[in-house]
């Protein structure tokens, strides 16, 4: 007996591919990020000379493949750094570098990727030997058992790092802001967010040296013991002595030429190949001044 087909329901029609909100923002941020690093890279490299107009729109928007309001946005947010200021009838100008917010860590990776000069570094330096050193003083008279806890754990991976290997610098950094932290005044704990670029582009440099991390451990264990047994005075000469031996490696790696180490952007704000790419193409390159 002939079986007859049991007939096949039609399929529905797919219905259309939505990209989530959250990937439809991650992408318009990215977009307005790599604009902001290109035109920031240019300024704090010299390419736009203090007190030069930028661009018009037009150019910049063909320059980077972006729209008009992304243009606009990034002004804003370099405005807001204090490398431009914008007005109607001024245009759009280069402010001098003392305008600059370096506590910003845009503006300390831009200029790490111009290039460091030994007046930043010294600025640098000048300020740690400032700020630290009272700081890790109010650590030892005020550090709780959390605290010391959390600045114990970021030695013991530097210690690692040293000796299995690891990011020694992250480390580092942790050691340093969690001081910064433990003396219990909030405008000491904002200060240590706001300048850990400006530490990590220090402690970068001073580790370039080959025993540099392995022969500055002792000089953290120091800091920790005092700050560990509550001596403030011991705690701030501790402090000192690290951060004079960490000028006394700068000024080495500056006296050798070699090669500084640069900092890495924000990989999520990496992205604009194509958009520099079609800037060349039209005989705009985003990387030179195209005024």
């Amino acid at each position: 007996m002939r079986r007859e087909a049991t007939p096949v329901a039609a399929r529905a029609p797919s219905a259309p591919r939505v990209v989530p909100r959250a990937a439809a923002v991650r992408t318009i941020k990215n977009v307005h990020g790599h604009t902001v690093d290109r035109i920031g890279e240019a300024i704090v490299a010299g390419r736009y000379a203090v007190g030069a107009t930028l661009p018009a729109e037009p150019l910049l928007c063909a320059a980077f493949g972006v729209s008009r309001t992304v243009v606009r946005e990034a002004v804003k947010s370099l405005a807001a750094k204090g490398l431009l200021v914008a007005g109607p009838k001024v245009g759009t100008r280069v402010l001098p570098a003392d305008n600059w917010n370096w506590f910003d860590p845009d503006v300390v990776a831009w200029q790490t990727h111009a290039g460091l000069t030994h007046d930043f570094l010294r600025d640098l330096q000048e300020l740690r030997r400032v700020v630290e050193p009272a700081a890790v003083r109010m650590a030892a008279e005020r550090a709780t058992v959390r605290d010391i806890a959390e600045i114990e754990a970021a030695y013991a991976g530097m210690k690692d790092a040293i000796e299995h290997g690891g990011d020694y610098v992250a480390s580092d950094l942790r050691f340093h802001q969690g001081l910064l932290r433990a003396g219990g005044n909030r405008m000491m704990v904002q200060m240590s967010k706001a300048i850990g670029a400006l530490l990590r582009t220090s402690f970068e440099v001073s580790t370039t040296l080959l025993d540099g991390p392995a022969s500055s451990l002792p000089l953290h264990r120091a800091v920790l013991d005092a700050v560990i047994a509550h001596k403030p005075g011991q705690a701030e000469r501790a402090s000192l002595k690290l951060i004079d031996s960490a000028r006394d490696d700068i000024d080495q790696v500056l006296a050798s030429g070699r090669k500084l180490p640069g900092l890495r952007l924000d990989p999520a704000r990496g992205q604009g190949g194509r958009a520099a790419r079609r800037g060349k193409a039209q005989g705009l390159d985003p990387r030179r001044d195209p005024a």
